[in-house]
């Protein structure tokens, strides 16, 4: 892959998040062979998953890696930014799943099963639920947690994939879409240029891979 990694941090000193990836480094992205419903809500929760991650990818956005204090439960950055996990969070909210309160409670409730890597003490609103390794943790918990797959066809419309990024490791995830490019399906994910659907599963080391049939 071509280009620097570069390490993003918020203001904080947090990192969030990564930049300097040039989005068209998945390749081009193909025709739309499924075009979201005018209204999925009697649909299986995977695929009102998959359904919002498109909605995502036909948003403008720009990629903002800065911490911003939101509103909770529900809170959100501006619409029009967000960095990778705010792909996988709002999915999930189209599918009537709040992330940002189910990681909160799942931290407040067990702070010591999550990473330690920004030296917090507490649980935070604002950007627990936008860290990748927070979502992994929390994903795992909840039961969704499956064997990594080198077969394209294994993976399902609604199901999140987390990678490690070549060139210096950092996290990033998506959610894979009901669209195809082959045989491999496509991925909604934020990786510098806004949320896009590409054909990306296996560009980088596959970190983690999470289903959820439903949600209770």
């Amino acid at each position: 892959m071509s280009g620097p990694v570069n390490l993003l941090l918020n203001r904080r000193g947090l990192l969030i998040g990564s930049l300097g990836l040039v989005a068209a480094a998945c390749g081009p992205q193909p025709l739309a062979e499924a075009q979201p419903p005018s209204d999925d809500t009697d649909w299986p929760f995977a695929l009102r998953v998959a359904v919002g991650a498109e909605l995502r990818a036909q948003q403008r956005e720009s990629y903002d890696p800065a911490y911003v204090r939101i509103a909770y439960p529900m809170g959100d950055v501006p619409d029009d930014r967000g960095v990778c996990t705010d792909t996988v969070i709002r999915a999930f909210r189209h599918a009537g799943v709040d992330l940002q309160e189910a990681v909160h409670k799942d931290m407040v409730a067990s702070f010591s099963a999550y990473p330690k890597t920004w030296g917090l003490t507490r649980p935070d609103t604002n950007i627990d639920h936008r860290r990748v390794p927070n979502l992994e943790t929390f994903f795992k918990r909840r039961g969704g947690a499956k064997t990594l797959s080198k077969v394209a066809g294994d993976y399902q419309p609604g199901d999140v994939v987390s990678w490690r990024l070549t060139g210096g490791g950092l996290p990033h995830i998506g959610v894979v879409t009901r669209k195809k490019l082959g045989a491999q399906p496509l991925v909604a994910h934020n990786i510098g240029a806004g949320t896009q659907e590409e054909p990306c599963l296996f560009n980088w080391p596959m970190q983690g891979w999470f289903r959820f049939s439903s949600w209770t």
